[in-house]
Order: C-alpha cells, then structure tokens, then sequence
C-alpha cells in the first residue's frame, strides 16, 4: 500500500500510481529465505508480496481488510504456483487468520500503513477531497461512515477527534462549524465537507488544503486505524518465529510513533541505575534492527512522491515469550465508536 508524500497530501492529496515504497529496504531487511513463511498485513496492490515471492523459494500470506484489494489480487494467487493465499481481514485478526490459513509461526511479517493509492483514486470509497463522492472513507464493509460519525458525534468528540489524529490547530472551529451545518442538512459527500472546512481554516498559499487534517483525523477514526496498529503488532510479536523480522513503514507521527514505543519496550533488558536494583520484567522479545527510521533516498522520491514521508522500522524476534501486555497504553484517549454514535 502506497500512501504520500509528505504524510498529509496522501490523505486526500493528488494522483499516485501505485509503488511498494522503500520495497528493496523492506527486502534487504526481511531476509527472505527458502522455505520461509512470510506475511503481508497490507496487501494492498501486492508491491512487497510480489517482491517477497521473487526473493526466494518460500510461501505468503496476504491480508487486507478492503476486498477490492483481495479480489485484484487473484492473478496474482494464481501466477504464484500455490505460494500465496489471500484472505479479507484486519490487523486485530492476524492471529486467527494466520491459524486459518495453516500457519503457527511465521519468519517475517510486513506492515504498510495507511490508505492506498487505489482507495485515494477511488470517488466512491470518499478518501479524498479531489473527486465530489460519498463520505464513506471505511477500508472495509462495516461499521459507521464519515458520514455517521459526522451526523452522530458531539462538538466536544468531534474537537477532540480532529485535534489528535489530525494534529490540526483549529479542530475546534471545525467542530463548531459541522455541528452548525449539518442542524440545516446532513454533510453526505466529500466536497461538502472540503468546502465547510475550508470556510473556516485559513492557509497559507501553497500550502496543504485546509481539510487535509481533517479527513485524516476522520479516516483514521472511521477505521480504529492506531487500535488496530496495536493490536496488529502484539499479534506479529506473538506469532513470529525467533529469528522472524517484524518491518513497519509508516507515513505520519502518530502511527510512528506507536511503532517506536512498541519496539522500544519490547527490546528492554531492565531498568535501574548504580543508586537503585535492577527492575526485574519481561525478557526483551524484540532485537531493533533500526536506530533510526530508515527513510527513502532522493531517488526514491523524486519516483514517488508519496514516500516522502515514510519511515521503516525492523526488528528481530528473540526467543523470549512474547509480552503480556495487549499495547492499549500506547494508543491516545479519544471516544469510542459506540460512544460517538451515542452522541453522548
């Protein structure tokens, strides 16, 4: 999956032809090997599945919870002589849709966070600004639609959802205004939105369009996107191999920055200092194979602008058990779905 450039424009921004970004990083540090078992979380157009089946002798699990992505996939399953296996499913899923598809362990999983290209070209899926479609934005089937959450939520969830996932400084304003608007009519499709947001938060020419934060926050929202990082990378950690690779590329600070605790905590020895004992916890079931984020090179770039903001983190897996701990306290404090429909 292939998001953008600089970490907003992706969200709504302009034409991207689909490229599996950092794909030779992800490679190198995968370590794809004969007879391995591999798992793509984000199949999406199957850039880093395709590279991983050229890698080497070995087998792959795609998942993705957007079924047109599964269903573009089929020649694909079919040109792979029975390497591959697709399946409709979301990260909090990946263990029981691992088991479901014969594999216990597996020797390296990749995520690639956020929306596709394909989603982004797409009017009716409601991703993007560019093209007037419904205010969908869901990756999969289920649950409540930008829509919904629109027409449900109250000012204060509204303020507090724009504000945290989408880092935007007049989340408020925005808030008050889609309130006010939608007592008159229900705010149903993209360009209503856009040109509503637009009324109310001011940019600098040249700048990002004034609901690029916006439709972020609501994307992420619509699709518990940093819940279902969470619980995505404590499956991977419970079912890679010791030895297995763990590689996450990710395109804004929220997302990385889960990543970045996730692995740091995961890959402590202990605590204490000269003045105070040794904190006795978990093994570290994690080995971090990147200090700091890799990013795309200038080359990269100027290909696809859309990686320009992408960071990839790679981690070992030990032999230790995986940790206890399901990750929840790394997410941020927000309203839940049913709270927001609640409209409490």
């Amino acid at each position: 999956m292939t998001e953008g450039g600089d970490g907003f424009t992706a969200v709504a921004g302009g034409p991207a032809p689909h490229i599996p970004v950092l794909g030779r990083r992800v490679a190198k540090f995968l370590d794809v090997r004969d007879g391995g078992v591999y798992i793509d979380v984000t199949f999406g157009a199957g850039g880093h599945t395709r590279a991983i089946l050229a890698a080497a002798n070995c087998r792959v699990l795609g998942i993705d919870r957007d079924r047109s992505a599964i269903a573009r996939g089929a020649d694909l399953v079919e040109s792979s002589g029975g390497r591959l296996t697709l399946t409709e499913d979301r990260f909090s899923n990946l263990e029981s849709a691992a088991r479901s598809s014969g594999i216990d362990s597996t020797d390296g999983v990749v995520f690639d966070l956020g929306v596709s290209s394909m989603q982004l070209d797409s009017a009716e899926r409601g991703f993007s600004f560019r093209f007037d479609g419904p205010l969908d934005m869901r990756m999969g089937t289920d649950g409540p639609t930008a829509t919904d959450v629109i027409a449900a939520a109250s000012e204060r969830d509204l303020a507090a959802i724009i504000s945290v996932l989408g880092e935007e400084r007049h989340a408020r304003a925005v808030a008050r205004a889609i309130v006010k608007a939608r007592a008159d009519a229900p705010i149903v499709t993209t360009r209503a939105l856009a040109d509503l947001v637009s009324s109310v938060v001011r940019t600098r020419p040249g700048a990002i369009h004034p609901a690029t934060r916006t439709f972020q926050a609501l994307r992420i929202f619509v699709n518990d996107e940093l819940g279902e990082l969470a619980a995505g990378l404590c499956a991977a950690e419970r079912l890679l191999a010791p030895g297995g690779r763990l590689m996450v590329i990710s395109f804004h600070s929220l997302e990385d920055r889960i990543v970045k605790t996730f692995l740091s905590a995961r890959s402590k020895t202990g605590g204490g200092s000269r003045h105070r004992p040794q904190k006795s916890g978990p093994a570290p079931s994690f080995t971090v194979l990147t200090k700091r984020p890799v990013m795309p090179d200038e080359e990269e770039v100027a290909k696809n602008p859309r990686a320009r903001s992408a960071k990839l983190r790679a981690a070992e897996r030990t032999d230790a058990p995986a940790h206890k701990d399901n990750a929840d306290q790394l997410l941020p404090r927000l309203p839940t779905h049913a709270a927001v429909m609640r409209g409490r």
